[in-house]
């Protein structure tokens, strides 16, 4: 039996969720990655390109990111990003 954290219907639901979203992202020179869902159900992303330095990258993550990802996903708790540099959440 598959994880419900590992389970291929909801990642490919958070990569819809994602596609919607990188239109906009990509405007601005910028794009997320999918890296995980932990146990808890936390999604955990990380930014790219413009977005990977951008002030406004948690205001995107948590206004835009995350309220899309749980409106269309409702057992996923939350959103987190990842630093690409030191792997670990910010």
């Amino acid at each position: 039996m598959i994880p419900s954290n590992q389970d291929p219907v909801l990642i490919a639901r958070i990569e819809d969720a994602l596609n919607q979203l990188r239109p906009y992202l990509e405007a601005d020179s910028g794009n997320v990655t999918f890296l995980e869902v932990t146990e808890d159900m936390v999604v955990k992303l990380k930014f790219t390109g413009a977005c990977s330095s951008c002030s406004m990258s948690m205001m995107t993550l948590k206004a835009g990111i995350e309220q899309t990802i749980l409106r269309m996903i409702p057992q996923i708790k939350s959103v987190e990003a990842v630093n690409a540099e030191k792997e670990e959440s910010v």
